[in-house]
């Protein structure tokens, strides 16, 4: 499935730089807010589903080559982490949406853990 799918399925707000998210395949699916949780269990090329918006979550999500983050509930990064975000090429996304809901979708689409 590509980003771009994803996108459009959840009316994704993009917060970066946009790109051909056509071109982004994504593997899985992971949801959390704990850092340490995400970095032992989300997979290279996922999705990361969290209501955390600060800068560590960029740091996060480029250091495991993430293919985006969800960010939900309406939780909005600093320009600053937004900033870090496209200096890393990490796609960040926003929705008002809650992780279960955005999960949920996800599930029906096709996505899953592994």
């Amino acid at each position: 499935m590509t980003l771009q799918e994803i996108v459009a399925e959840l009316n994704l707000m993009c917060l970066t730089n946009p790109c051909d998210f056509s071109a982004i395949e994504v593997k899985s699916g992971y949801a959390s807010d704990l850092l340490s949780c995400v970095m032992a269990g989300a997979r290279h090329h996922g999705v990361w589903i969290t209501l955390q918006s600060h800068s560590n979550v960029v740091a996060v999500a480029a250091l495991l080559e993430l293919s985006a983050v969800i960010i939900t509930e309406g939780a909005r990064p600093s320009q600053d982490a937004i900033d870090k975000a496209n200096e890393e090429r990490v796609n960040l996304f926003l929705t008002d949406k809650s992780t279960f809901w955005v999960v949920g979708k996800l599930w029906e689409m096709g996505v899953r853990d592994s």
